[in-house]
């Protein structure tokens, strides 16, 4: 038996699958898994609000979602549960990471150009334009 080579992996280009098993396999960094059960872990360089698809709402029906900031800054909004609701917004700084509830419709904008990492299990993500949102 061999092993392999050891290798470093850029976390900016590839993102990280890991499976109920305990396998850990490399994607494309916006690749979602196939695998229902994968984990996405997903690092970002993002510069403006289109990068974090702002103008969308974003839901994970199968897991939570911990977003992560790990340079610059950003606000991670709630869309309203109920008609006359108002969004609830948290603000991440460097260091800092939030948990997004599973099946919470949120949306990101960016206070700067970031750095950010993501970990849900991406299967069955939905996005919705805000503008049709509700």
């Amino acid at each position: 038996m061999t092993t392999p080579p050891f290798s470093p992996i850029d976390l900016f280009a590839s993102s990280l699958h890991i499976h109920p098993n305990g396998d850990v396999r490399t994607a494309g960094p916006r690749t979602a898994s196939r695998d229902a059960g994968a984990w996405h872990i997903a690092t970002f360089h993002v510069a403006s609000d289109a990068d974090v698809h702002a103008d969308h709402w974003e839901m994970h029906p199968e897991a939570d979602e911990a977003v992560c900031c790990l340079t610059g800054g950003l606000r991670i909004y709630f869309r309203p549960t109920t008609s006359n609701g108002t969004e609830d917004m948290v603000h991440l700084r460097t260091g800092t990471a939030a948990i997004v509830p599973r099946g919470r419709w949120h949306r990101l904008e960016l206070d700067e150009p970031s750095d950010l990492m993501s970990m849900t299990l991406r299967h069955g993500t939905r996005l919705e334009k805000r503008t049709e949102a509700r």
